[in-house]
């Protein structure tokens, strides 16, 4: 994934939240966005140990989270917090764009 400039980013944050008035309604817009592009499953490190993030998901407050899994564990880690893999997976942009918009 090439790093995106503030303009492609903003442009990003624009398609999502287009019809958009609250900041709940963003949140919504930008999570849809992600949840179409970002491809899935992909593997990353957290804290040293390999997982598997196998999809995404809204929380009652306000957040989206990276539903991981370590054999049959499985925790959900906020996607502002989560590392990405060297390359990254397809998609990963929207991640950014979500970075980029909750500042």
């Amino acid at each position: 994934m090439g790093t995106l400039d503030r303009t492609g980013l903003e442009a990003m944050i624009e398609e999502a939240t287009v019809d958009a008035y609250t900041e709940d309604e963003q949140l919504t817009g930008l999570f849809a966005l992600l949840e179409e592009h970002l491809a899935l499953p992909f593997t990353t490190e957290i804290l040293g140990v390999e997982v598997t993030m196998r999809g995404i998901d809204l929380t009652s407050d306000g957040r989206i989270v990276a539903v991981c899994t370590r054999g049959r564990v499985r925790q959900s880690i906020g996607v502002l917090e989560l590392p990405l893999p060297s390359p990254a997976p397809e998609g990963a942009e929207w991640i950014e764009a979500y970075r980029h918009w909750a500042g």
